[in-house]
């Protein structure tokens, strides 16, 4: 797909966005983020060649916010997407790109190392949003399954993740990202950290779609000054296998969803798009189909849900969380609601 401006809106046939037609989000730092943005993440089907592709492509259908994270192994392939884009005319000073620190680099100088393994990789000078992609230090090995335990997992422990936000705050200093972030995070475990830390976080990466909403987690952190980045908008049809119980709802089924999906003539998928950026949270779809990700961005910038629907759908709350991070527990935990700290309380400690 080559870089060219984008055809109007008004097109039936468009094959870009102007990227100047989509919202974005003014952080603290005054920076701002596109509000739909490239999920990277190739689960257990997408080859991390697909997935640069899928950049490029995406680039050129109008998107300037792309979600990395070197646990995907993909960042130098992503690293060829960008280089080339930037070469075809697009400054990097458009771009907005994000990337995470993983659950083993925990330790201050590993997060110094891996945010400078994941510059050199995407082949940039600096990240403009760069979080800790999860609250422990329990690594997993790619591709396993949901059974799979880190013989030291821990819970959470307030002053050893101090120790690693403390490092991703000198990253600011040392002029190698622009903002960071956290993910997967609960509440209780955010009122430690901002009652401690020098540099409050921009953005939480959060599970965010119709059947998850998180009422209360939301409200916290936009109340406090922090945007939402939503995962799974879409419900996560291709999550992996070990992500999947038999409990799991579809949002894209829903009758409610579906049904708003036919007065507006688009695919119930869409909706979910149109349902994330109206209320205020940053979608990071992930799809390495043309068409989708075309279709994806265009939901951000044209025939907005109306509010009658926007509480039809915030009705349709099933509480599903589809990632609940089994492999991440430890030994003693009870399940995989102890990483969740449902009752408000942090577990292990």
């Amino acid at each position: 797909m080559s870089l060219q401006p984008a055809s109007p809106l008004s097109s039936t046939a468009i094959s870009s966005i102007d990227p100047s037609l989509v919202p974005r989000k003014r952080l603290a730092s005054g920076d701002e983020i596109p509000m739909v943005g490239l999920g990277t993440f190739g689960s257990d089907h997408v080859t991390h060649q697909a997935v640069a592709d899928a950049v490029v492509g995406a680039a050129g259908a109008g998107y300037r916010h792309f979600d990395c994270a070197s646990v995907y192994g993909n960042e130098k392939q992503i690293g060829n997407a960008l280089s080339q884009i930037v070469g075809s005319g697009i400054p990097r000073k458009e771009l907005w790109i994000n990337s995470k620190v993983w659950n083993d680099h925990h330790m201050p100088d590993a997060v110094i190392a891996s945010c400078k393994q994941s510059l050199e990789d995407l082949q940039l000078d600096y990240l403009d949003l760069y979080f800790v992609h999860w609250p422990f230090p329990n690594f997993h090995p790619p591709g396993c399954d949901v059974s799979s335990r880190s013989h030291d997992a821990k819970p959470y422990i307030h002053a050893s993740f101090m120790k690693t936000w403390e490092a991703m705050e000198k990253l600011v200093g040392m002029g190698l990202v622009r903002n960071i972030g956290t993910s997967n995070m609960t509440i209780p475990k955010l009122e430690l950290l901002l009652r401690d830390a020098s540099i409050k976080p921009a953005c939480n990466e959060m599970e965010l779609h119709p059947h998850f909403q998180q009422p209360e987690l939301f409200d916290y952190v936009t109340r406090n000054g922090i945007v939402p980045i939503g995962y799974c908008p879409l419900g996560s049809p291709g999550r992996p296998e070990r992500d999947r119980t038999p409990d799991d709802t579809v949002d894209i089924e829903d009758p409610v969803i579906v049904r708003i999906a036919k007065a507006h003539g688009v695919h119930p998928a869409i909706i979910c798009i149109k349902w994330a950026v109206k209320r205020g949270q940053v979608p990071i779809p992930m799809s390495s189909n043309p068409r989708n990700y075309l279709a994806n961005l265009a939901a951000a910038v044209d025939d907005p849900l109306t509010d009658a629907e926007m509480n039809e759908i915030a009705a349709i709350d099933r509480k599903c969380r589809l990632i609940k991070g089994q492999v991440f527990l430890w030994e003693g935990a009870s399940g995989w609601e102890d990483l969740w700290d449902l009752d408000g309380k942090i577990k292990g400690i």
